[in-house]
């Protein structure tokens, strides 16, 4: 349940291929329990942290929220912030810890992220992001990336999201993951953020057309693999997904392997991946935490299946109760048998 002493290192390029396909982060979702799970279901997409701010880790000690298992890579980290000197020194920390690649966070709307200057926001000033960029990738020799939208507020995305691309390019940037839609950062929540306005994929792929050597994935709206692959077919370099990976991990993940990188099925079913979780499952109980921690990412694993809501009820109500272990997966996958056999 620990970080490896050498955690493996990924070059550049495996980091680059594992890009096509990633799973976003996503505050409060993409947590070390949720990597490992989509981890036994694709061996080959990139896995991200949910946002880690600089301050915590350089200000705050919190270096807890660096952990992770080495099974869990490829997986990057996602840091929010704004001073280069702070993310520079996060961005130290975290190629220590053995994070195949450093994400700067330019897309979250969210008030508290705003509040600290981080996120969005930054799409305001794409010199003082540049410099982050800069300062980042001269403190580390792991890839330096950036996660963005296409503009925020009244802004006109036609003229600044190539004006920050370019200054994020020569600062060093080889990466981008674009958000295709504003983020509006006054009188929208982010939930709502997520659904208006309108995703703009024809800027992105313009974008990519604008900048050939800069490696473009899309992110936003993404709901299904074949959307992706047409995605990448329509000549980008990867693409993000997010709710509907977590909400539908199996569908999207399972054959993603071979979708995406034409790797050779594996003969497995989801039950098989239940299985796996227990010892995982039962090692973090073990060690003071809550079932409900591991679990809370299993539920969409039947997603659409004969049998799914009895396995999500089984899971949601006795999860969180004291003395919960392991056990209660395997039984929830007998009452979902029971439910398809009545």
């Amino acid at each position: 349940m620990t970080m490896n002493a050498e955690p493996a290192r990924h070059s550049a390029s495996d980091i680059e291929r594992a890009a096509r396909l990633s799973v976003a982060p996503m505050m409060d979702w993409t947590d070390r329990s949720c990597r490992y799970f989509h981890r036994l279901i694709s061996a080959r997409a990139l896995l991200y942290t949910e946002m880690v701010t600089a301050p915590a880790l350089v200000r705050g000690g919190a270096l807890h929220l660096l952990d992770f298992d080495a099974a869990e890579q490829p997986v990057a980290l996602q840091l929010g912030g704004s001073d280069p000197f702070e993310l520079a020194q996060a961005a130290r920390m975290g190629a220590r810890a053995g994070y195949a690649e450093i994400n700067l966070n330019c897309g979250c709307p969210s008030d508290r992220v705003q509040s600290g200057t981080f996120g969005a926001v930054l799409m305001r000033d794409p010199g003082l992001v540049a410099r982050c960029v800069m300062a980042m990738r001269d403190a580390t020799d792991v890839p330096v990336t950036v996660k963005c939208r296409i503009g925020v507020d009244d802004q006109d995305p036609e003229t600044v999201l190539p004006e920050f691309l370019a200054r994020i390019v020569a600062a060093g940037c080889e990466r981008v993951t674009i958000h295709a839609r504003k983020a509006w950062l006054q009188g929208l929540s982010p939930k709502e953020n997520r659904d208006v306005p309108p995703l703009d994929y024809d800027l992105v792929m313009r974008m990519k057309q604008l900048f050939p050597n800069l490696h473009i994935s899309i992110n936003g709206g993404v709901d299904g693999l074949d959307a992706a692959v047409s995605l990448l077919d329509q000549g980008l370099d990867g693409v993000m997904i997010g709710r509907a990976a977590y909400h539908q991990p199996w569908d999207i993940l399972s054959n993603a392997d071979a979708a995406i990188w034409g790797d050779v099925p594996r003969a497995r079913a989801p039950e098989d991946v239940a299985h796996a979780m227990m010892p995982y499952a039962q090692a973090h109980v073990d060690a003071g935490g809550k079932l409900s921690q591991v679990t809370r990412h299993m539920l969409g694993l039947f997603a659409g299946r004969p049998g799914a809501r009895a396995w999500r009820r089984t899971l949601s109500e006795h999860a969180v109760r004291p003395g919960a272990d392991a056990r209660l997966i395997e039984t929830a996958l007998s009452h979902m048998e029971e439910a398809r056999a009545a």
